[in-house]
């Protein structure tokens, strides 16, 4: 990052903490959907949280820095082990039943969200039916508070990629301004769209597209400065 664009970031982000109305736009403005618009989402809080945003060679780096800046402790050790084993246990736990695929990598839990399930066919919206299911996954996230929230939005690779881009970028953050609206603290949150590069299936079915049309959440704990 430059420091042309470190400024700018810094101006932005100043900015918005003194008018306090940086936004995602949903598309109602009932107070009680989910999906309205919810009032600083993705945004660090205060000033550490900016200086995080500034510093650190990649995003999950920035990200680390921001929530410590923010007051967030980390993990450390065998600590981080036995704190992801609760956390996915937890969440097993509460997405029973609802479509969503719980998986682990290492010390990462991922939690993959079907398109199918979270949204109608090429719409950003999150389907009403599925709130719930986010609503769970929003209060196990909100305890296990030592971790980053990686929202990554994916595609299968019909239509151009401008299109695929547009879609993924915005249902990553339809996901991300949920959260923040279930009370999930915006800076642990960082958002993605990866429009068709990152299939896990084969595109030449519809089985395997329809696998591939998916937000996944990535839960990386925060690890320990020392």
């Amino acid at each position: 990052m430059n420091a042309m664009t470190k400024t700018g970031i810094a101006a932005a982000l100043a900015a918005t903490m003194l008018s306090g109305c940086a936004t995602y736009t949903g598309q109602t403005s009932d107070p009680n959907d989910p999906n309205r618009t919810a009032r600083g989402a993705l945004i660090g809080a205060g000033i550490g949280a900016v200086a995080g945003l500034l510093s650190g060679s990649d995003a999950t780096e920035r990200r680390q820095r921001a929530m410590v800046g923010a007051g967030i402790g980390g993990l450390a050790g065998a600590g981080i082990g036995a704190y992801q084993d609760r956390q996915e246990a937890d969440l097993r736990r509460e997405t029973a039943g609802t479509g969503v695929d719980v998986q682990r990598d290492g010390d990462v839990i991922k939690l993959n969200l079907p398109d199918g399930v979270t949204f109608d066919f090429n719409k950003t919206d999150i389907k009403p039916q599925f709130f719930p299911a986010l609503n769970s996954i929003a209060t196990t996230i909100k305890q296990y508070d030592q971790t980053i929230v990686e929202i990554n939005g994916h595609t299968d690779n019909i239509g151009t990629l401008a299109a695929n881009q547009k879609v993924s970028d915005a249902r990553a953050q339809s996901v991300a301004a949920y959260l923040s609206a279930q009370g999930v603290q915006p800076v642990r949150m960082e958002t993605h769209g990866y429009n068709y590069q990152h299939p896990i299936a084969s595109n030449d079915t519809e089985q395997g597209r329809a696998l591939n049309r998916r937000v996944e959440i990535r839960l990386i704990p925060l690890r320990s400065q020392g």
